[in-house]
């Protein structure tokens, strides 16, 4: 089977308006399947064709894997919500306003786009004086950060936005704990206090906080065009999508977006967010918007994220497409840190994997769990 253009990528088609699937005869439904198992929207999907009254209109064969990955989605939403009472708890007796992001975070606030968005760890955002009493909080419930190397644990703590990440000895679930959205090394990374003080509390969940809309939607855009690893990004454009398609009916909404992009100074990734939802997804935006954000956007950077947020699978692949990863991989990496940092950070890599050492060996005997 031939690669898809961008015009013809049944995965984009259907992630803009499921409804399009009505008719579908069985070989029509096998390179979505494909693309959307390895976009991680697999399960997404199953939750839109069921909201739409589709899903029994599916044919039998591929319809069995949209109901294994939904029943995957459901199970995974009743053990997040679950999860995610368990550190509420662990944080109880602290003082400490704990804010979710991302996955988690839309799954807590009951966002529509948590249904069938699958996560693996919880991310936690807390005021950077506060990182030792939520670890310490946290690791007498249970979660901790194992082994870790001293060029590792300063890695993380001088010069990250997160601490190394910490695993339940018994269920191993996972917390990625943060007191930034942006390392610390970043060219302009916000402000953390200005993105606390707009946090909102969750009814029923005393403590526990997420992000404004307006802030949630800017966390994502950073978090994906900030990132090199992209294998989840059409997930999360399609993240981006809900999120804008959600709150954008709310009133004075896309002002509030523009100023705190401002302030935050993410103004760059509110541009590329905008600019590859509309041109992916077709996310309805205003005309002003749009017509702002495309005299920010640049042909190369255009061709690189329409190449590098497609499924990462050969049937949404042309020949530039590894390039266009890798370059965007380099320039993740250039925002992160600044050029003697990250010309260390890289030698070190270098050395590691030319002398056969693993970079997981610890320097220091590991954390004894309390």
């Amino acid at each position: 089977m031939k690669p898809f253009s961008l015009n013809q990528d049944p995965l984009l088609i259907v992630l803009r308006d499921v409804r399009c699937v009505a008719g579908w005869r069985e070989a029509d439904w096998d390179p979505v399947i494909r693309l959307a198992r390895t976009a991680n929207v697999l399960a997404r999907l199953a939750e839109d064709l069921d909201q739409a009254g589709l899903l029994e209109r599916v044919p039998a064969a591929p319809r069995a894997h949209l109901a294994a990955a939904r029943l995957l989605g459901q199970r995974q939403r009743l053990a997040g919500l679950t999860e995610i009472d368990r550190v509420r708890q662990a944080l109880a007796t602290s003082s400490l306003p704990t804010v979710l992001l991302k996955g988690a975070a839309y799954l807590a606030a009951g966002l529509p786009l948590s249904r069938g968005r699958l996560f693996g760890d919880i991310d936690l955002l807390f005021h950077r004086e506060d990182l030792p009493e939520a670890e310490a909080a946290l690791a007498l419930h249970g979660w901790t950060g194992g082994a870790v190397s001293v060029y590792d644990q300063r890695y993380y703590r001088e010069w990250m936005h997160e601490l190394p990440p910490l695993t339940h000895m018994r269920r191993e679930s996972v917390l990625d704990v943060h007191h930034n959205i942006l390392p610390l090394t970043a060219r302009r990374p916000p402000d953390p206090r200005l993105l606390m003080d707009r946090a909102i509390e969750l009814d029923g969940m005393p403590g526990v906080f997420v992000l404004c809309p307006a802030d949630m939607v800017l966390h994502s855009a950073c978090h994906l065009f900030h990132e090199g690893e992209l294998d989840n990004g059409l997930r999360d454009l399609s993240d981006l999508d809900r999120l804008l398609r959600d709150f954008g009916g709310k009133e004075g909404f896309w002002g509030e977006l523009e100023e705190r992009a401002s302030l935050l100074h993410l103004e760059l990734p509110l541009h590329y967010a905008v600019g590859m939802c509309t041109a992916l997804l077709g996310t309805p935006l205003p005309d002003e918007l749009k017509r702002h954000v495309r005299k920010q956007r640049t042909p190369l950077m255009d061709a690189l994220y329409l190449r590098a947020l497609r499924a990462n699978h050969p049937l949404a692949s042309d020949t530039w497409t590894p390039l266009a990863r890798w370059l965007l991989y380099v320039r993740a990496h250039w925002l992160r840190m600044p050029p003697h940092l990250l010309t260390m950070h890289l030698a070190r890599k270098a050395w590691l994997r030319a002398s056969g050492l693993s970079d997981q060996v610890p320097d220091a005997p590991p954390q004894q769990p309390i």
